[in-house]
């Protein structure tokens, strides 16, 4: 529907890593038994006061300035009522003095730069779960697991700034990087741990009045996050094309189908009757905290990749990859630090060393394979000791023994021969074997040489420094 433009805006969920929950001791720990991980804060038994978590403000401050928000120096917890999974009857979030506001991230999509404003970020608890008996449809009764419950969250909530599901999965993968980044969130979406919904409208080109919109769950992939508001604003855009409107509601994404369908009217914040948290005071965060987290902030994803074009001269799809994690960037700094010749060393990490890593399930901070291994390894294809073809030969055996290329070369023996005076032995042999082709060569059919390097090949064993035995060859057949 061309006459269309979507209009999206994100509501992400991110566990914290936290030991204990966001108003008590209990563990934050994924799985175990049900109901193992809580105390009678978590559980709302009468009497139990929370305590809320420092940590867990240090974090959200983390994720505040990294998104280059504004840290309220006053913030306040509110409760929000709704739903059968909370064990209080409520859940403690925070909603009209948030503890962030008013940041921005920058994206880069089709070959631009654009800007998606952040409106707020803000601390809460995460709910229960949810067990049904069978299917929801033939459940008689349900049960509450409230591990989960309590585990602290930040809910980051942006603007309605996305005009594709494109721009949106590049927003959320930037936030996701920025997160891991501070190692406040791992970013883990099967386990719920980041987690989105999207609010989503559509209007005629050209319009500024927004549209009504629509809630979408149940995404849980970037894959699958794409294709629903793919449909999603499909939907719309058709419907409202024939004279229809567009309900304000939450709809659920049927992933085998492809497909949103209703869940239930939309609620507004009027519906989950906020009223202020008697049990916590009111949140300070004077100059000097918010100073003492800003200093320990790393190098963040988006500084990163434009420093790693501006010193190492790489394209903006090498760096994207190597950005991508941290423990990435680090290993491909320390290799480079060893072995300065960046786009070589880019190359061999985003073929070889992430086949490895993905093949098995590994994180690049706990490769086998280390920084100065491989840069041993691109030495010695450098220096003439092996060619580029052993070196991607040896390299999974290097990865998965965890040893030196080097010393596995020589155990082998496999050192390339780069000897002249041997290698001129080995060429004359393979004339003399083969005097009509010389002839032909000499003739013209330039061609051959391709034919004898092949055969001196074949009698090193592939051992012969194909740069220096191009060389003699061409050399040795022009004499007659």
């Amino acid at each position: 529907m061309e006459a269309f433009e979507g209009v999206i805006g994100l509501e992400v969920h991110a566990h914290l890593l936290t030991k204990s929950k966001i108003f008590c001791g209990s563990s934050t720990e994924f799985g175990g038994e049900p109901n193992s991980h809580t105390c009678p804060v978590c559980m709302g038994l009468p009497g139990a006061l929370p305590v809320l978590n420092k940590r867990v403000v240090d974090f959200a401050i983390r994720a505040g300035l990294s998104t280059n928000c504004t840290i309220n120096r006053k913030s306040i917890f509110a409760r929000k009522n709704y739903y059968p999974d909370l064990p209080k009857g409520y859940q403690i979030s925070q909603y009209e003095e948030p503890i962030c506001t008013d940041g921005h991230l920058d994206i880069f999509t089709n070959g631009e730069t654009k800007r998606i404003r952040i409106k707020r970020i803000h601390m809460e608890e995460d709910a229960g779960k949810l067990v049904h008996e069978a299917t929801i449809e033939t459940s008689t009764y349900s049960l509450v697991d409230f591990n989960r419950s309590s585990v602290p969250l930040l809910e980051i909530v942006s603007e309605p700034d996305l005009a594709t599901p494109q721009e949106a999965v590049a927003y959320l993968k930037m936030l996701r990087d920025v997160l891991i980044y501070l190692e406040i969130c791992d970013g883990n979406m099967e386990e719920g741990s980041f987690r989105c919904d999207a609010n989503v409208s559509v209007r005629r080109k050209g319009d500024e009045l927004l549209g009504t919109r629509a809630e979408l769950k149940n995404l849980n992939s970037f894959k699958s996050i794409e294709r629903a508001l793919e449909y999603e604003i499909e939907r719309q855009a058709l419907l409202v094309s024939r004279g229809g409107e567009v309900i304000q509601e939450t709809r659920l994404f049927n992933v085998d189908e492809g497909v949103t369908y209703s869940m239930r009217g939309k609620e507004e914040a009027h519906d989950y009757r906020y009223f202020p948290e008697p049990d916590l005071v009111p949140l300070i965060v004077d100059e000097a905290w918010e100073d003492e987290v800003r200093k320990g902030l790393p190098e963040l994803p988006a500084r990163k990749m434009e420093r790693f074009m501006e010193a190492y001269g790489l394209p903006r799809y090498d760096v994207e990859i190597l950005t991508g994690e941290r423990a990435l960037a680090d290993y491909f700094e320390e290799t480079v630090r060893l072995f300065p010749e960046a786009k070589i060393v880019s190359n061999w990490i985003m073929s070889e060393l992430l086949r490895e890593l993905k093949n098995g399930n590994v994180s690049p901070a706990e490769s086998p394979m280390r920084p100065a291994h491989l840069a041993e390894l691109l030495t010695l294809i450098r220096d003439g000791k092996i060619s580029g073809k052993m070196g991607k030969e040896i390299f999974p055996q290097a990865y998965q023994k965890a040893v030196s290329p080097k010393s596995l070369i020589e155990e082998k023996g496999l050192v390339q021969i780069s000897d002249s005076d041997a290698l001129m032995s080995t060429i004359d042999a393979v004339i003399a074997r083969f005097p009509k082709e010389a002839e032909e060569y000499r003739g013209g059919k330039e061609k051959l040489l391709s034919f004898f390097v092949g055969q001196a090949m074949k009698e090193t064993k592939g051992k012969a420094n194909p740069k220096l035995l191009n060389e003699l060859l061409s050399e040795r057949l022009k004499k007659p």
